[in-house]
């Protein structure tokens, strides 16, 4: 009588499994709801896509008022102070991915070298942050819309959400960057 118990419902548990709804689709997959507009090109790798942008589609990314907090760093795969912080950017994106806080890294790579050099450097290096690439050579224009005082250098961070904004034209430790997002989401 135990087993037959115990077959039933183990049935059970597998029945209701396969009838549990299905996964809601990961952050991951739904940056492109983020953005103000189509990206200009998706790029392809064997293991991610890139989506690129020019600074009208990104800005719809830098004016969000819901209830997430953004981390977005403007880095570049040449840049080596970029690459060095880029490991403290992926552990706050482990650590705070399920608390509301979104972490996009926009690259600011040559559009004509990205599939030569940012598709490898992003897979080799298993980014799981949100990756897209910023083409839009109007720099001028964009830099002060992104911060009035950004002189144009990287790395440089936004943090946001609906009630509060910085901008850090600096490289960040992990500590240094955990410090300033909980000044955000506490």
């Amino acid at each position: 009588m135990v087993r037959l118990s115990f077959n039933i419902i183990l049935m059970l548990l597998l029945l209701a499994g396969c009838n549990a709804a299905p996964e809601k689709p990961t952050e991951k997959e739904d940056i492109s709801i983020l953005m103000a507009s189509q990206p200009k090109k998706v790029l392809k790798g064997e293991r991610v896509t890139i989506r690129v942008y020019d600074f009208n589609g990104l800005e719809g990314l830098l004016n969000r008022e819901d209830d997430k907090t953004y981390v977005v760093n403007f880095w570049a795969t040449w840049c080596k102070p970029c690459i060095e912080e880029l490991p403290s950017f992926e552990k706050l994106n482990a650590k705070y991915n399920q608390e509301n806080v979104t972490v996009v890294l926009v690259s600011l790579d040559f559009p004509s070298r990205a599939e030569e050099l940012l598709i490898p450097f992003v897979e080799n290096r298993n980014l799981k942050s949100h990756v897209l690439l910023l083409d839009d050579p109007k720099m001028n224009t964009w830099i002060p819309k992104v911060d009035k005082e950004w002189s144009g250098a990287i790395p440089a961070t936004v943090i946001f959400n609906r009630d509060k904004r910085g901008f850090y034209e600096k490289s960040f430790t992990f500590n240094e960057l955990e410090k300033e997002l909980l000044g955000f989401i506490n």
